[in-house]
């Protein structure tokens, strides 16, 4: 079993707060706490033997998350006595890569913070970590809600438009994200992708939340990013409906009206019998935690749910818009 992998995600919470605050006054009191010696901390040559930015350079681990990361990966890597070059090889990522991780310039995107807790037997540290990037990468008024999403049991979402971030595919989000940003860079789209892709880790896990999404048929038939991409998408969303934790509805077209059409909905059940709901537009999220109003919204939901086709018959849709993005693929071609 690789170092943390029993360690239950509120402990982990607890040991990555205690362990960032701990670091925190370590480097403050003694600097970065680098060791001496390292024959890599003058100069980095890449493969064609260019040569790479200072690894003396300093970070502030107090400034943000995304620096402690890289501190922290260094001092470990120094430590444990490896080069760039082997620990590429071990965890199975480039140099250039973890170079930009180490130095804060590139964010560590999954699965290298688990790969670098198993290769330093440092027991979560780094996946801790990543989860306070994760968090500090969203704007404040969608932190509270990215909060209690990590701790909830249930996750019931409706959609009438897009495919839930936690379903998407890689290519699905990365041609949302692209359509509502077109200024950014390759590299800025690519960091909001993994974002978004690394927060459906929590469905694997054996303490991960049960999650129920109802569709609109609309999700199906509006061909984001293309018909091959449209084609992976369906593939991957019958692939997670065959979950014992997840469960996919889809409305028809034929049913028309109901009360949550004009907005995307979340509703988050706690531990301790708790909920809370979620409302969120382009530009603005709403979280809802007055107990009555949730209340109101779960009944909202639970007959939305009444309304939408079974699990079964929703995948048998779910299928047939496939077919139809197979062969326009295929009279693409």
């Amino acid at each position: 079993m690789p170092p943390g992998a029993g360690v239950a995600s509120g402990q982990l919470r607890d040991f990555t707060v205690r362990t960032y605050s701990v670091t925190i006054r370590d480097y403050r009191e003694q600097g970065d706490g680098i060791p001496p010696g390292d024959a890599e901390q003058h100069v980095n040559r890449g493969k064609h033997g260019k040569h790479m930015a200072s690894e003396t350079q300093k970070l502030d681990p107090a400034r943000s998350a995304r620096e402690l990361y890289g501190t922290e990966l260094r001092r470990q890597r120094q430590l444990a006595g490896v080069s760039l070059d082997r620990l590429s090889d071990i965890v199975n990522y480039s140099k250039t890569q973890l170079h930009g991780v180490e130095t804060a310039e590139r964010l560590p995107l999954p699965p290298l913070s688990s790969k670098l807790d198993a290769a330093f037997g440092t027991g979560g540290l780094f996946e801790g970590l990543w989860s306070i990037i994760q968090r500090e990468r969203y704007p404040d008024r969608y932190r509270r809600f990215m909060e209690l999403a990590d701790q909830a049991t249930d996750i019931h979402e409706y959609a009438g438009h897009l495919v839930p971030g936690l379903l998407q595919t890689p290519a699905y989000a990365r041609a949302l994200l692209r359509v509502g940003d077109p200024e950014a860079s390759g590299e800025e789209i690519e960091q909001k992708v993994g974002l978004r892709v690394g927060r459906q880790g929590r469905l694997g896990e054996g303490d991960g939340p049960y999650l129920w999404v109802v569709l609109e048929e609309a999700v199906l038939r509006r061909p984001f990013g293309g018909p091959a991409t449209m084609r992976e998408q369906l593939h991957s969303l019958l692939e997670s409906a065959q979950s014992p934790r997840v469960t996919v509805q889809v409305i028809p077209f034929s049913h028309g009206e109901h009360p949550l059409l004009d907005c995307p909905f979340t509703l988050l059940k706690l531990p301790g019998n708790t909920a809370v709901a979620y409302f969120e537009n382009r530009h603005s999220g709403h979280l809802i935690e007055e107990r009555d109003t949730v209340k109101q919204h779960q009944r909202e939901y639970d007959l939305l749910r009444a309304c939408a086709l079974s699990p079964q018959a929703s995948a048998a849709m779910i299928q047939a818009a496939l077919e139809e993005y197979t062969q326009c693929e295929q009279h693409l071609d």
